[in-house]
């Protein structure tokens, strides 16, 4: 079975993990600015984990690009779904940090970064119409979504087709 190159399979594995951690200091960020206890710190490491994931996700493109990836294992409609589910997961995975940026830039976050003040942050309803900020947390919504099909679709080919294609996302064995 071909499988992906050793690069993408890191790069996949990794990113799940900063995704994971992003949504949950998301969330606690989320939780924090509503109780009006959020830290500079909180939004400095969870938009950077965000940067590294946008950057992650710009070396798979590109490691996509150059390495190729295994054909697909039909031409079912449901591999047509996979495919289409793979493009929105990259799609989403390139929204999610950018709307992220976005709504560091357009809100007080950006302006209490700078001055270093955390008194300038974002109290409870802070980003009260601030469509950037309702955006990324639709489009973070969309992606855990998405993710779980992604992963109900990896299962169904381990343990219902049992066509071993979860392998070709494993480093491989020497």
């Amino acid at each position: 079975m071909t499988q992906y190159s050793k690069r993408m399979v890191i790069a996949h594995w990794l990113t799940l993990a900063l995704l994971l951690l992003a949504w949950y200091l998301g969330d606690t960020l989320s939780d924090s600015t509503d109780e009006s206890r959020a830290t500079l710190l909180g939004y400095i490491v969870h938009a950077s984990v965000g940067i590294v994931i946008l950057l992650l996700i710009t070396m798979r493109l590109f490691f996509r690009s150059k390495d190729g990836v295994p054909p697909a294992m039909g031409n079912t409609m449901m591999d047509k779904v996979a495919h289409g589910v793979h493009h929105l997961l990259y799609l989403l995975l390139l929204m999610v940090p950018i709307s992220g940026v976005l709504t560091v830039i357009q809100s007080s976050v950006g302006k209490a970064l700078l001055a270093q003040n955390a008194n300038m942050l974002p109290k409870a309803h802070g980003y009260h119409g601030l469509l950037v900020h309702s955006l990324h947390g639709t489009l973070v919504n969309v992606l855990i979504a998405v993710v779980i099909i992604h992963v109900l679709g990896a299962l169904k080919h381990q343990f219902i087709a049992k066509d071993r294609l979860l392998e070709r996302m494993i480093l491989r064995r020497r």
